[in-house]
């Protein structure tokens, strides 16, 4: 029964996935994706590119594509959209942990509202660390535990029940740590998630480079 609800939920969750971000997308979130995405260039890889809401945002600095997306129904979404856009690019249903591409062949990795919901964020930076060259750079927008003590409290209490909600996404990752544990972060600008509740408000926007 469990697995037949995980299924059911997911695909009922890719469905109206676009449809429930849209007040949000128009409040300011896709201007912030459009900000961040004018730094792409080179070989880049998305994780947990959802149903392509990134898509048409990259510039032409980027040579080579990769759509990294493990749920199947997002996936699906994500082809189709790949297809209607034109735009050349790479599909590979797995998970951002374990991609199974080469190392240190990309000089820009993707994150946007992504290490909320991966099974073991540390990994998943661990792995970008290793897929990307040497000075190559991470550029992300993520929702973030809150600085203030007693939002994050708030977060803490609904973690459970919003991420049953939201299909797997934790409200309360200190995500700017785990990205500093592989990456130095080298602009970050505290933000807000435009038409949100307030538990996944607080947001983090920026860029990390991999060094050393």
């Amino acid at each position: 029964m469990g697995r037949i609800y995980d299924a059911t939920w997911g695909r009922m969750f890719a469905a109206t996935y676009d449809r429930g971000l849209k007040a949000t997308e128009e409040a300011g979130l896709r201007r912030m994706r459009s900000e961040l995405l004018a730094g792409a260039r080179g070989r880049v890889v998305e994780i947990g590119a959802g149903t392509g809401v990134n898509l048409d945002l990259y510039p032409d600095a980027v040579e080579e594509l990769v759509l990294v997306e493990p749920d199947p129904h997002m996936a699906k979404r994500l082809r189709v959209r790949l297809a209607e856009s034109g735009r050349q690019a790479t599909v590979l249903e797995a998970p951002a942990e374990r991609p199974g591409l080469e190392g240190a062949s990309f000089d820009c990795a993707v994150s946007t509202l992504v290490l909320c919901t991966v099974p073991d964020p540390e990994a998943t930076v661990a792995e970008l660390s290793r897929l990307l060259k040497p000075g190559g750079q991470l550029l992300f927008i993520e929702h973030v535990r809150s600085r203030h003590p007693g939002l994050a409290a708030w977060q803490d209490r609904f973690e459970k029940p919003w991420r049953f909600l939201a299909d797997g996404c934790h409200c309360n990752r200190d995500t700017v740590a785990t990205i500093a544990s592989s990456f130095e972060v080298e602009a970050i600008e505290h933000d807000r998630t435009p038409k949100a509740p307030p538990i996944v408000r607080p947001l983090v926007r920026g860029s990390a480079v991999l060094t050393g």
